[in-house]
C-alpha cells in the first residue's frame, strides 16, 4: 500500500462540479493499493500517518502529529500510483489491485483512521475527481508499507 500524504491548510474534492469531501487542516492523502497488500498493511499505514510527526510546533519545528493538532484527512484512493513508467511512453498499471481488492482496503484504512479519532473525508472510488488544496510548507511525503 503506498500514501502520497500532503500537509494542507485546506483541501477539498469534487465530483461532477458537487463537493463530496472537504477538510479545514490536516492531511490530503492519496492512498494506492496493490495485489500483495492485506488489512496489514492498511493497519500499519493509519498509524504511521496519525502519529507522523510532521505539524510544526511553537518553535516552529515539525514535532506534532496529525492527532496532536486535531487535523482531519482527506482520503482518496489513486490506483495511478501504481502506475510502471519504466517502458514506453505508456504507463502500465498491472500493479494495482483489481477494483473490488482496492476498494475494501481503501475502506478498511478510512475507518481505522476513524477509530483512532480521526475526522476523514473522502472522495468517490473509481470516479473521475478534481481535488483542491493549499499545501502548508509545503510538505509531501511517500509512505508504502512495503518499505518499513
Amino acid at each position: 500500500m503506498r500514501a502520497i500524504i500532503q500537509r494542507a491548510k485546506d483541501a477539498k474534492v469534487t465530483v461532477e462540479q458537487e463537493i463530496v469531501g472537504e477538510i479545514e487542516y490536516g492531511l490530503v492523502i492519496l492512498l494506492g493499493v496493490t495485489h500483495e497488500d492485506t488489512e496489514e498493511d492498511a493497519k500499519y499505514l493509519a498509524n504511521k500517518v496519525v502519529h507522523l510527526r510532521i505539524f510544526e510546533d511553537e518553535q516552529e519545528k515539525m514535532n506534532k502529529s496529525l492527532k496532536d493538532v486535531q487535523g482531519e484527512i482527506l482520503s482518496i484512493s489513486q490506483f495511478t500510483l501504481y502506475g510502471d513508467t519504466r517502458k514506453g511512453r505508456r504507463p502500465n498499471f498491472m500493479q494495482a489491485a483489481k477494483p473490488e481488492q482496492a476498494n475494501t482496503l481503501y475502506k478498511q484504512f478510512n475507518q481505522l483512521l476513524i477509530e483512532q479519532g480521526i475526522k476523514v473525508e473522502t472522495g468517490i472510488f473509481g470516479a473521475m475527481m478534481d481535488v483542491q488544496l493549499t499545501n502548508v510548507g509545503p510538505v509531501t511525503l511517500i509512505l508504502d508499507s512495503k518499505v518499513k
